[in-house]
Parts: structure tokens; C-alpha cells; sequence
């Protein structure tokens, strides 16, 4: 792996943003606030509840290890759900932000990350003195567990490609889709900000029997019944997939510098997608998960 100044300069917003909303697994009202940030400052969440100095960097090393979503913390502070932001703030190029919130869980709007873009969008970007880090895959890493796999291969290009292989089985209601693209900002807004977030309805009965997620509806996300969506429709054929895609984005955000790679995952989920980010940045990648090199 080769770490290099990019072409391009570092971006903050040109002004603040808000996003309100309640959060999916508790359903608790929260106010999200994005506001511009100094060169080489990076993502920091800000728990505005817990005080001006309870501050989250966005740094894989501050992951915790909850099932279903993205979770960092730095001592008693902590926040949830936070690959969509991350993904909409990657996916815009905005790389210096402070992110207000007065809850530990962000709002799962429509299930997608287009609430966050248009409000990013709205508030603008300006650009900074320095040039922002960049991380340029000249090897393949993949991590792996269970059947399920991601991986960085060298990418003749000069930016982040990622490709999701979702497979659920051939009795699923939800079939198997691919979907790949080039992240640019452009494509982000039009082929990832508006895919949802998706389960299956035993999957969303298990958590209503355990308390949780009880305001959310399938107004409010993708719940897969026997025949497909249950009261909703798809925005793409292979919304699925496309989600899963703009989750690894998220995810890879967690290395907090552009990453030049064709990134390919197969079944992966949060936990893996961050180990990879892991093994890429050399820190330590766990030990539940193998971690493995390979000449491309």
C-alpha cells in the first residue's frame, strides 16, 4: 500500500446543515447539525448532549463492534448508525466536518442517505490550502469469514470503485444482484444517496419482539415478505445491492483519506468492511476474521 498526496484539495461545507429525524432502533428524535471544519481536521462527530468536548473522531480504531450498524466511540461517548453519513459525506468529497448530534443514534430518515446529501448539497463546499491523503492499493487484501469476503484490488484508475455481490440464496425474497460503479460524486448522487436500507420481515419481527425498531414502518425502509417489498416499492431493481454498496462507502470512510482500489465484496457486512479498512491502514485487524495477502 502506498500512501500519496492526491490531485485534489481537501473540502469542507461552505455553511452549517441540518437533518433531523428519529433513530430506527430506539426511536428517538435527533438533531444532526454538519458545520465546516479546519484543513487536516477529518470527521468528528460532536455529542452536543454530553458536552462540547465529548468528540468521536471518525477513526476505525474508535469502532465497536455492534451487530447490524456502525458504531464508534471514544471513552463514554458514543454514536450509532453512522455509515450513512459517512457514506454521504465520502460520497460528496465534503472531508473536513464537524457532525453536532444530541443523540447517540442518527436518524434513519427514509432508510437512505439522501436527506443527508441534499441538505450537504444545499449548505455547498468550499475548498481548502492542503491536498488531501490518499491511499493507493498496489496489492490485493481480502478479509474473510464464513462464506462472506471483501477485497481491495489495484485499480487502473485514479479513484475508489466498489462492486457489491448480494446473495441471500436461491428461497430468499430477495434475489441476487450486483452492482458496481466508479464513486464520483456525480454517480454517488445518482446511482447510491437514494437506495434504502432493507431486511427481511422474520429479521424485523425478532427485533419488534426484543423492543426495538417499533416507530420505524415499511414506509420507512425495505421489509422483504414472500412477494418482495411489503408496502413500498424499489427504486432500483437492485436497490439491494446498490444499499450495500453505498454501506461499504460508509464503511470505508473509516480510513479517513481517499482510498485508490477496486473494492469487491461478497456477503460482507459492516464488521468485515472494517476490518478490511483495517488491514489496509496496518492496525490491527482482529481475531476472528483472517486477513490475507496476495500478489495481484
Amino acid at each position: 500500500m502506498k500512501f500519496t498526496q492526491s490531485s485534489r484539495r481537501q473540502r469542507t461545507l461552505a455553511g452549517n446543515a441540518v437533518v433531523t429525524g428519529f433513530g430506527y432502533w430506539r426511536g428517538r428524535d435527533v438533531r444532526v447539525e454538519f458545520r465546516p471544519a479546519e484543513v487536516d481536521a477529518g470527521v468528528v462527530f460532536v455529542r452536543g448532549d454530553l458536552g462540547p468536548h465529548a468528540r468521536i473522531k471518525v477513526d476505525v480504531r474508535n469502532r465497536l463492534d455492534i451487530p447490524r450498524r456502525t458504531v464508534l466511540a471514544v471513552g463514554d461517548a458514543r454514536v450509532e448508525m453512522v455509515e450513512h453519513i459517512l457514506a454521504a459525506l465520502s460520497g460528496l468529497r465534503i472531508d473536513n466536518c464537524e457532525v453536532w448530534v444530541d443523540a447517540a443514534e442518527m436518524p434513519g430518515c427514509d432508510g437512505s442517505c439522501q436527506p443527508f446529501v441534499e441538505a450537504l448539497d444545499a449548505a455547498g463546499v468550499v475548498e481548502q490550502s492542503k491536498l488531501r491523503a490518499r491511499l493507493v492499493v498496489d496489492e490485493t487484501i481480502r478479509v474473510e469469514e464464513d462464506g462472506c469476503w471483501v477485497e481491495a484490488r489495484p485499480f487502473a484508475g485514479k479513484l475508489l470503485r466498489v462492486e457489491y455481490r448480494l446473495d441471500y440464496g436461491r428461497q430468499s425474497a430477495i434475489p441476487r444482484q450486483t452492482f458496481g460503479t466508479e464513486t464520483t460524486p456525480g454517480a454517488f448522487r445518482q446511482e447510491l444517496a437514494a437506495c434504502r436500507t432493507f431486511l427481511l420481515k422474520e429479521e424485523a419481527d425478532v427485533l419488534l419482539a426484543r423492543g426495538l425498531g417499533r416507530r420505524a414502518s415499511v414506509k420507512d425502509l425495505l421489509v422483504y415478505g414472500p412477494d418482495g417489498p411489503i408496502d413500498n416499492a424499489l427504486r432500483f431493481s437492485d436497490e439491494c445491492a446498490r444499499h450495500k454498496s453505498l454501506d461499504m462507502m460508509g464503511d470505508l470512510a473509516l480510513a479517513q483519506c481517499d482510498i485508490v482500489a477496486n473494492v469487491i465484496a461478497y456477503r460482507s457486512g459492516h464488521q468485515l468492511n472494517a476490518r478490511l479498512v483495517a488491514g489496509l491502514l496496518g492496525v490491527e485487524a482482529g481475531t476472528s476474521v483472517m486477513l490475507r495477502r496476495r500478489i495481484a
